[in-house]
């Protein structure tokens, strides 16, 4: 008997290549509509279907009971990832508008993690349809890691994840079931897309480019379709998307307390109030900062700022300003802010504000016994006790993350990318936002990079996408045994 129930995968993969096949279908019409050239869509929908009907027929089973373990969620999720950003290239790659398999790669990497780095640099020439499709991995992306994070996670039990999403409480207020619980978060994705591009068109914004913003922020993924990103939008368009980056940063499970009206439940969760709290400081500190430094006003200090900062903290990646030309010590905090990340259960990338509240009890928790050293304390997190196991799980992922982070970097220095660039680099693609700093800063792009170092971040996209246990336990030994 096989370790590994390859037939299982297939059946899973089958489906996510037929959503995938689905949106490039969408793809066609829209390359019609701008009467642009429809080939390049044609031929990824069919390759996306045919793969997918392959391997359903493969995955046909007369034991239709056979349930999905463990080892075969994690490569499932895997090669999930992998083989839609390779589908995806072929429309970038036909159509000419990204001639470069490494740089189409690293693009649909990008989409489909939704970090928003770019390796283009006129955007704005490309056809509308690519740019269409490029907003669109964004949004796949953005609801495949909602239920990777609050469905599948908790179920197989590892680092915690039922702590911060799926609850019991949530779990029976919505059924028990998977299928039911995927419908409601969808519903919420697509509610809040809708209501984006409303409040995105009543500013100015025309159809096009609002649903291209609005796949982007809901996502928290960042591709706009403007080689200027948000920098040239009204300050109203501006508040509308900051407003819904804070809102996809959010934990989706507080969407669905916030639509049933349980604002009780929605106090009680301390990550969310600590994304708030967290968020709030750094903006007013950079605000002061602009204010004081810079010659502009004090709403001007507050949008620049709180956009920005809000931007990177839920990993979106959009920009109205080139934060390099702040003072030193305001880009600086946005460094420092990139390893923050969103909330557990949303669209945001990073290390998530969950773990840092984690690891914060854990302080106070260690200065208590210090004072108190017979005492037994333990802590709780959503009024919910934290096991030592569950504890060391979180503070492992987040070691497993710096080291991760001071690895990449280290090797992309010995590609030839001075320090700044190298590890702002790394920061960003793993926590999935968008801009770095320096030669790779909101103003430029990563197109200059060597093409080691783009497959080396495309990696890093992934694996800092699926929350690292995920892709790091394939290469263990005692995955592939019996």
């Amino acid at each position: 008997m096989s370790i590994i129930n390859f037939k299982i995968i297939s059946k899973i993969i089958s489906r996510n290549l037929f959503i995938v096949s689905a949106a490039l279908f969408v793809c066609i019409f829209i390359s019609i509509y701008y009467s642009e050239q429809a080939i390049p869509f044609v031929i990824a929908t069919l390759v996306s279907f045919f793969g997918g009907l392959l391997l359903y027929f493969y995955s046909k089973s007369r034991d239709e009971k056979i349930s999905l373990q463990r080892k075969e969620a994690y490569l499932t999720v895997t090669l999930s990832w992998l083989l839609i950003s390779l589908i995806s290239c072929i429309p970038y790659i036909l159509s000419g508008a990204i001639p470069s398999f490494t740089n189409a790669f690293f693009e649909s990497v990008s989409g489909f993690t939704t970090t928003g780095s770019s390796i283009l640099t006129e955007i704005e020439s490309l056809p509308k349809s690519i740019l269409f499709w490029r907003s669109l991995t964004h949004w796949i992306g953005g609801i495949g890691i909602i239920v990777l994070v609050i469905i599948i996670m908790p179920k197989l039990q590892i680092g915690g994840y039922h702590l911060f999403t799926l609850e019991s409480s949530f779990q029976e207020k919505i059924q028990p079931k998977i299928k039911s619980v995927g419908n409601r978060l969808l519903l919420i994705y697509i509610v809040l897309t809708l209501a984006e591009i409303f409040l995105l068109l009543l500013g100015g914004m025309n159809l096009f480019e609002s649903t291209c913003h609005a796949f982007g922020t809901i996502a928290t993924g960042g591709f706009s379709p403007k080689n200027s990103s948000i920098g040239e939008y009204s300050p109203y368009i501006q508040y509308v998307l900051m407003f819904f980056m804070l809102l996809s940063g959010t934990n989706f499970v507080i969407h669905y307390y916030l639509f049933k009206r349980e604002f009780k439940k929605i106090n009680e969760n301390e990550e969310f109030k600590f994304f708030l709290g967290i968020t709030f400081i750094i903006g007013i500190v950079i605000t002061t900062i602009l204010y004081l430094k810079m010659d502009k006003t004090i709403e001007e200090s507050f949008r620049e700022s709180f956009f920005q900062v809000i931007s990177i903290i839920t990993c979106t990646g959009y920009a109205t300003a080139d934060y390099m030309q702040w003072p030193v010590v305001a880009w600086m905090i946005i460094f420092f802010a990139m390893f923050l990340g969103g909330s557990t259960g949303s669209t945001s990338g990073g290390i998530k504000m969950a773990r840092h509240l984690v690891v914060f009890k854990n302080y106070s928790m260690y200065f208590r016994r210090f004072n108190t050293p017979h005492a037994i304390f333990s802590f709780r997190l959503n009024k919910k006790s934290i096991s030592d196991e569950t504890n060391s799980s979180i503070l492992t992922f987040i070691s497993l993350y710096f080291m991760i982070f001071v690895a990449g970097s280290l090797t992309l220095i010995l590609m030839g990318l001075n320090a700044k660039d190298a590890s702002s680099s790394v920061a960003t693609c793993m926590a999935g936002i968008g801009p770095g700093l320096g030669s790779v800063g909101p103003a430029s792009n990563f197109a200059h990079l060597p093409e080691a170092a783009k497959y080396v971040l495309s990696f890093l996209m992934l694996i800092g996408r699926l929350e690292i246990y995920t892709i790091l336990i394939l290469f263990t030994p005692n995955f592939w045994k019996k």
